[in-house]
């Protein structure tokens, strides 16, 4: 009996000794190798799992990881992936991430501006010549080879030399890049036991898409935090129906497979504004805020702007009026409020613009919200619209001060919408900061169709809301749900306790806008990969309600455009194992365009997805297509397929 005993005792200790081996716990850090600085929200994970977690802003992190050697992947934005094998036994680990170095392609023509010391021998900047120097082709060479020894010293000397002068002859180095975009950190997943709500507000802007395909198109691939993944998932016209009760929104969900981790689940939330008759809207009045100083100097600046404003002046009806406001070195009024009868002096007003001088953009919106106020009425639509490549160099260019005022007339009731155009030179993070305040859309024009889609096929849209302040709550059942992360929408997350909070502002939405956001989700009962970033609480233990049938419940609060206190919708999502290949259409459709997105990003979260996957979903799902934007979507997909092999 004794010995009995002694065996089953030694099986005991045996088993938890097993146990306690089954995981361990791995600390370490993440820094950029050249500067030392440490990289926050890099995302650790073991290679092929659900193990993972991302570094503070410290570059610190903690990971709980299965017992054996296994092999650590490093992601982070724009640095290139790193994959570290470590030991059984090993429990540290501190990695250094190269930086990404954007490709330099041959043909590739580049801008030179003179240093100061140089334009004192031409007298002043404007008799000062502008060079372009065109990167050379070397066969048998890339274009980093061929430009070695000649590009080298721009760095250093401020100076190069071409091939096709004499050796003696400098040109003044390029004129850096100054395009600016606010740093995106990518959502993680979090446990639905420890985080059962995401609150975040819709988003109908689409910048990031025509940005994204300006660079494609001239044979770059855009920088990773140009690319915001719902606003290209939003750039689409889906086919949702209109609601048709008394709500100015309507809610639809539905789930499937996760194409590019199939271990994983996708869901789908979207949602559809009401759609109303042009004649039925109200009269509305527009002030043109133009900026027309000199960096918009370029075929497709200021020409662009004029010809897209031209557009948007024929859309105009008799009760319509507009006022023209332009700002340089200074900021003055070239058209006063003009009815939408007199086309004509409209359109010659905008012809007459002429670009030069610095950039007062601060005192231009000052100027337009005087005349917007003048001219808004109780039962009006009055909106600023604003186009600029974003350079706020001159006058009132904080941007709290700025913020400030665009807060201020939002409360009178004035919306700020802000077209970006051009490059080099936009500043996308100022225009999507103050598109957002002004409770309107952030649009890029990198062409003469987006103008025309932004002003004419999508009118009502882009000048009418119908729905304010709308705003996103999911909860998440655990017995459904392990873990979720929201695709997108970084910079537009909310405090839980902002979703009842009916003076924090969020997106709207215009006559007949759709918006999708797309949820990843790890499933319930996944064995061997638990997600475990929080350790269990000590003084309290949730108690799971035993719903089998429910993934996620959907809140939405909106208000009525004249309204302050917002109004409440509810819907709720049954569980479904559908593949995405019998998902509806735009639902395959938003999975190839977040896929694409992710793939640009270099995404942690990208999982198994490739650039053939998403032509081959994009390819199944482009339906009626009756303005060819799917279809231009997959000629993007293989452009950037391309330039990512190089």
């Amino acid at each position: 009996m004794k010995k009995y005993l002694a065996l089953l005792l030694f099986s005991c200790l045996m088993a938890f000794t097993a146990g306690a081996q089954q995981q361990r716990t791995i600390t370490g850090s993440v820094t950029d190798s050249a500067a030392a600085a440490p990289i926050a929200n890099a995302v650790v994970r073991v290679k092929g799992t659900d193990f993972l977690t991302a570094t503070d802003a410290k570059g610190a992190f903690s990971l709980k990881v299965p017992a054996g050697a296994l092999t650590i992947e490093i992601t982070a934005t724009n640095y290139k992936q790193a994959n570290i094998k470590i030991s059984a036994t090993q429990t540290t680990l501190q990695v250094k991430l190269n930086r990404l170095q954007q490709l330099i392609k041959a043909g590739q023509k580049n801008r030179y501006i003179m240093d100061d010391s140089q334009v004192a021998l031409y007298g002043n900047r404007a008799a000062a010549p502008v060079v372009e120097y065109t990167v050379p082709a070397v066969q048998g060479k890339s274009t980093q080879q061929a430009l070695a020894g000649r590009v080298a010293g721009v760095i250093t000397n401020g100076y190069i030399t071409t091939d096709n002068i004499s050796a003696n002859t400098y040109y003044p180095a390029p004129a850096a890049n100054t395009e600016d975009y606010s740093p995106i950190n990518e959502n993680t997943f979090h446990a639905a036991t420890e985080q059962p709500l995401s609150t975040f507000s819709i988003d109908v802007d689409r910048a990031a898409y025509s940005n994204m395909r300006r660079f494609l198109n001239n044979g770059e691939l855009p920088p990773p935090d140009a690319v915001r993944v719902e606003e290209m998932i939003n750039y689409f016209d889906y086919r949702y129906q209109a609601p048709t009760g008394k709500d100015p929104v309507a809610i639809y969900t539905d789930m499937a497979i996760c194409p590019w981790n199939t271990g994983h689940q996708l869901i789908r939330i979207a949602l559809k504004s009401k759609q109303v008759d042009t004649k039925d809207l109200p009269a509305t009045n527009l002030v043109f805020l133009l900026d027309v100083s000199g960096s918009m100097d370029e075929e497709n600046k200021l020409p662009l702007v004029k010809r897209a404003f031209k557009v948007l002046a024929e859309q105009l009806r008799p009760q319509d009026k507009v006022a023209i406001v332009v700002y340089a070195g200074a900021a003055g009024v070239v058209l006063p409020a003009t009815s939408g009868d007199y086309k004509k002096k409209i359109l010659s007003a905008l012809e007459r613009l002429q670009a030069g001088g610095a950039t007062a953009g601060g005192e231009g919106i000052k100027m337009a919200y005087h005349i917007a106020e003048e001219l808004h009425s109780k039962n009006s639509n009055t909106r600023v619209i604003l186009a600029t490549d974003g350079d706020f160099n001159v006058g009132v260019s904080s941007e709290s001060e700025l913020t400030r005022l665009i807060e201020s007339e939002r409360q009178k009731g004035i919306s700020l919408s802000v077209l970006g155009f051009g490059m080099g030179n936009l500043k996308d993070n100022t225009l999507e900061l103050l598109a957002d305040k002004g409770n309107g859309n952030y649009a890029y024009i990198d062409n003469f169709e987006e103008a025309r889609r932004t002003f004419v096929t999508e009118f009502g849209g882009t000048l009418f809301t119908v729905a304010k302040d709308v705003k996103l709550q999911v909860e998440f059942n655990p017995q459904f749900v392990q873990a979720y992360r929201l695709v997108g929408y970084e910079n537009r997350m909310l405090q839980n306790e902002d979703f009842n909070n009916d003076k924090k502002d969020a997106g709207d939405m215009g006559v007949g806008h759709t918006v999708t956001a797309l949820y990843e989700i790890i499933p319930s009962g996944k064995k061997g990969e638990t997600v475990n970033w929080v350790d269990p609480l000590k003084y309290q233990q949730g108690k799971i309600l035993n719903n089998q049938t429910e993934v996620l419940r959907v809140k939405l609060r909106y208000k009525q455009p004249s309204a302050d206190e917002s109004q409440l919708m509810e819907k709720v999502l049954p569980y479904n194992n559908q593949t995405i290949t019998a998902a509806p259409e735009d639902f395959r459709m938003a999975t190839a365009v977040a896929a694409f997105g992710q793939l640009l990003r270099h995404s942690a979260f990208k999982g198994t997805a490739t650039y053939e996957q998403v032509l081959s979903w994009a390819g199944n799902a482009r339906g009626e297509d009756n303005e060819g934007y799917r279809a231009e979507f997959i000629q993007l997909v293989k452009k950037a397929r391309l330039l990512d092999k190089e």
